[in-house]
């Protein structure tokens, strides 16, 4: 029976180790499960964005790597560049820069471009890459993906329970505000 049905929730509860965007204090927690490569993910992202902004301090944004690398050559490959930013400090610049150009994943010229616009150390990042130093972190990412029901991107979750919903402006504003509405829903 569809009423018995019951989201699935994130395994891995959102802390420290999670890159965030907003107050951890704030109400509702939005997570995505996303693959830079991916062309839904590159069509939510500005909506994403739009979210942001309308909930501005009601609201804290987690980004999860769920590179499907079957479909997305570059995807992993992406998600290890954005993994390696973080550690210079730099996540979000990537992240956005790489949603922002996804036609260009793969392309050689990629780091070049994007050291003079994120300002990397990519000698760095490129020798991280390529030893693949920051893999871990993004199969950790994409493991507690399928533990907590992701079966593609994106896939968002708000305050811990998969939002099935459309990812689309409206329907997911309305699911954040109702969930940030109940005490104890995060």
């Amino acid at each position: 029976m569809a009423s018995d049905y019951k989201a699935p929730r994130l395994v891995l509860p959102v802390g420290p180790r999670d890159h965030s965007q907003g107050a951890s204090s704030a109400r509702i927690v939005l997570v995505e499960y996303g693959d830079y490569q991916c062309p839904y993910c590159g069509a939510a992202y500005p909506i994403v964005k739009q979210i942001q902004q309308e909930l501005a301090s009601q609201l804290q944004f987690v980004f999860r790597n769920f590179p499907i690398t079957n479909s997305h050559p570059y995807a992993e490959w992406a998600a290890e560049i954005a993994e390696g930013a973080a550690v210079q400090g730099k996540f979000w610049e990537l992240h956005d820069y790489l949603y922002e150009n996804q036609g260009s994943l793969g392309d050689e010229a990629f780091f070049v471009r994007y050291e003079k616009k994120v300002g990397l150390d990519t000698t760095k990042l490129q020798r991280e890459v390529s030893e693949h130093k920051h893999l871990p972190r993004v199969k950790e990412d994409f493991t507690s993906g399928v533990r907590s029901g992701v079966n593609g991107t994106p896939t968002f979750y708000i305050n811990g329970v998969r939002y099935d919903g459309a990812p689309e402006f409206e329907p997911m504003v309305a699911a954040l505000e109702r969930a940030g509405k109940h005490p104890g829903s995060k």
